[in-house]
C-alpha cells in the first residue's frame, strides 16, 4: 500500500476494515465496484477532494477487497457485503447515510435500501449492478481476469469510452501490481467462478422489491459502458422505482466517476442539495 492509498481501520463487526474518510456534513458513503486491484481508493480518489468540500466522505474497502482484511472461511457475497456496510456504519455511529454505489456497490447499496431503508437517505447508483441482465462479455472478462498486465491493459481499454485514459503511463502497471497483492487474486478468484452469470444473480433483486423502494434515487450511466448495460440496468432500475430518475452521460464509458469526473461531482451535488 502506498502512502496515497493508505487511510484508516476500524473493526466492524469482527473485521479489521481499511477505509479513507474526509469532508463535513452530511454523511456520504461511498461503495466501489470489482475490478481486480481495485479499493475505494483506486475507485473514488479523483471525486474525493470534490466532494469532502460539501459532505462527510467515508468510503471503506469492501470485505474481500482492497486494504480490508479477508477472514478465512468467509462466503463471499450480498449477505455477507451488505452486513460488512451495516457494521461499519454502526461502528461509525451513523444512522441515516446518503450512499453513491458504482457496480458492484449499486448492488450493496441496493440491496441494503431492500434489507434497512432506515439508514438511508438517498442512493445514488452509477453503473450498477442490482438488477438481473444477461451478462456483457466486458463483465465476465473482468471477473475472469488472470493477473499480467497485459491483461490488465486490455480490461482498462474496456471500462474507458476514451482509450487516452486507458493508457496513461503507469495506470496499468499499477493496477496490476495492486491485484497481485498477497490474498488479493485468491478473494477475488473465489467469488467471481463461471458460469458468473451467477455472480450477476447474486447481486440481484426481484423487480417486485425493486419496486418497493421508496428512497429518493438517482441512477447515473456512461451511454458507452461494455461492462454494465445502460437499458437493462439503470434504464430498467430508473422505471421500477418510484422516485428514481436517470443521468445519462455521452462519451462516458463504466469509469463516470474518472472520465467525467467534474459533471458526475455536480450531478451528485444538485441531487443531494435538494
Amino acid at each position: 500500500m502506498t502512502d496515497v492509498e493508505k487511510g484508516l481501520f476500524i473493526d466492524a463487526g469482527g473485521i479489521n476494515t481499511h477505509y479513507h474518510e474526509d469532508g463535513q456534513g452530511e454523511a456520504l458513503v461511498l461503495l466501489h465496484g470489482s475490478g481486480p486491484g481495485v479499493s475505494a481508493w483506486a475507485n473514488w480518489r479523483p471525486v474525493f477532494p470534490i466532494l469532502a468540500k460539501h459532505y462527510h466522505l467515508y468510503a471503506p474497502d469492501v470485505v474481500g477487497f482492497g486494504y480490508t482484511d479477508r477472514p478465512a472461511g468467509v462466503t463471499y457475497g450480498m449477505d455477507l457485503w451488505v452486513k460488512h456496510i451495516v457494521d461499519f456504519l454502526e461502528h461509525k455511529g451513523l444512522k441515516k447515510v446518503s450512499i453513491v454505489g458504482n457496480s458492484m456497490g449499486g448492488g450493496v447499496a441496493i440491496n441494503l435500501a431492500h434489507q434497512r431503508p432506515d439508514l438511508i437517505n438517498k442512493l445514488i447508483l452509477m453503473g450498477s449492478m442490482g438488477i438481473s441482465f444477461p451478462i456483457t462479455k466486458g463483465l465476465d472478462d473482468v471477473w475472469g481476469y488472470t493477473p499480467s498486465v497485459k491483461n490488465m491493459q486490455a480490461m482498462l481499454k474496456t471500462f474507458v469510452s476514451n482509450p487516452a485514459i486507458a493508457n496513461q503511463t503507469g495506470l496499468a502497471e499499477m493496477r496490476y501490481n495492486a491485484s497481485i497483492q498477497p490474498g488479493f487474486q485468491e478473494s477475488f478468484s473465489a467469488m467471481f467462478p463461471a458460469p458468473r452469470q451467477q455472480g450477476v444473480e447474486g447481486m440481484a433483486l426481484s423487480e417486485d422489491k425493486i419496486r418497493k423502494i421508496m428512497i429518493p434515487t438517482l441512477c447515473v450511466h456512461g451511454r458507452e459502458d461494455q461492462i454494465i448495460p445502460i437499458v437493462e440496468t439503470s434504464w430498467r432500475l430508473a422505471n421500477l422505482m418510484p422516485n428514481a430518475e436517470l443521468h445519462v452521460f455521452s462519451n462516458c464509458g463504466h469509469w463516470t466517476q474518472i472520465e467525467k469526473t467534474v459533471p458526475f461531482a455536480s450531478v451528485v451535488h444538485e441531487f443531494l442539495s435538494r
